[in-house]
């Protein structure tokens, strides 16, 4: 077997490895557009399966370097799963505890992975979604505050400003700034709000659209119906040109196209294309640029892949 030669791209943290993930063009959904591009942002490549390693990583950091998070704290946060598993993740590479409120019908595979990395998992009623893990950490923290690190990511400017500070440079760099249409999802709104405001600085001329679920009972893990939800507090509602709002069975049936296209990725990465692919219908000239937020993997046990795609019925 070769010898590796310590250099370039030995890692000394599992932290240094998130972040530079690829752009992938979505050539196969490109029919019929009028000189569209699309391309997604391939979060999954992260070490820890998703976009959210990016604020985890910085929340973490940010607490270490202000004092706030001391090797004797319990990170504790809400999450719906990615963030946890990022907390979780990092959390056992730097020695520390991690607790994580999490609503109870979360999949079985993110369940998994939490335990894998040896987090407690309090979990919530599921029928109060990502709001009711939200309003138990809260309480928790608010009840032994010397005990916990509570970073709250629905509420820490660091989780938009890791994104503010590495997503959007990669795009640009990897788009050669020509971009002209930004697309992602609303959960704690993170992305959308860091990606958006740097891409703002570069080209005001860029579009920029955020997705959300159409309704409040819907099947789209990790994002947020807004109106209806607690609203995070770092959400910007005045930086979109455009919110769309897309259906549990269309990101689904995205969802699987993706799969069968080769791209197996999770729910909300068929949510985004599915607003990016409206945008571009209605457009030309244009590239289009959409996250992918997270892998098909952690979806495995969930229904929706036993049904047909529709260009096989």
């Amino acid at each position: 077997m070769p010898v590796t030669t310590p250099g370039s791209s030995t890692a000394s943290s599992i932290v240094d490895l998130i972040g530079n993930t690829p752009m992938i063009r979505l050539s196969g959904f490109e029919t019929g557009l009028r000189n569209v591009q699309l391309y997604a942002k391939a979060e999954w490549k992260n070490p820890g399966g998703s976009v959210k390693d990016r604020p985890a990583a910085r929340m973490i950091l940010d607490g270490e370097r202000a004092g706030a998070l001391t090797p004797d704290k319990i990170i504790l946060d809400a999450t719906s799963g990615n963030t946890g598993i990022a907390y979780a993740m990092i959390g056992a590479a730097r020695g520390y505890r991690v607790r994580l409120c999490v609503p109870e019908n979360v999949t079985p595979e993110r369940k998994r992975i939490l335990q894998a990395f040896g987090a407690d998992i309090v979990f919530t009623d599921p029928m109060d979604g990502s709001d009711g893990a939200i309003l138990r950490a809260k309480a928790m923290y608010a009840a032994a505050p010397d005990v916990y690190f509570y970073p709250d990511q629905y509420n820490n400017p660091g989780n938009w400003r890791s994104h503010y500070d590495t997503t959007a440079p990669e795009i640009i760099e990897q788009t050669g700034g020509r971009l002209t249409h930004f697309v992602a999802g609303l959960g704690t709104s993170g992305t959308f709000v860091g990606v958006g405001r740097r891409l703002r600085e570069l080209n005001p001329s860029i579009r920029l659209i955020s997705v959300q679920p159409d309704s409040p009972l819907h099947g789209l893990e990790g994002l947020k119906h807004m109106e209806t939800a607690i609203v995070p507090g770092i959400y910007d509602s005045a930086l979109a040109d455009e919110d769309l709002a897309v259906g549990t069975e269309e990101a689904f049936e995205l969802t699987r196209q993706l799969a069968r296209s080769g791209l197996f990725v999770g729910i909300s990465s068929g949510a985004n294309p599915a607003g990016a692919l409206r945008v571009a219908r209605q457009t030309s000239n244009a590239i289009v640029v959409v996250v992918f937020c997270d892998g098909g993997e952690k979806y495995l046990s969930e229904r929706f892949w036993d049904e047909t795609a529709e260009g096989e019925r």
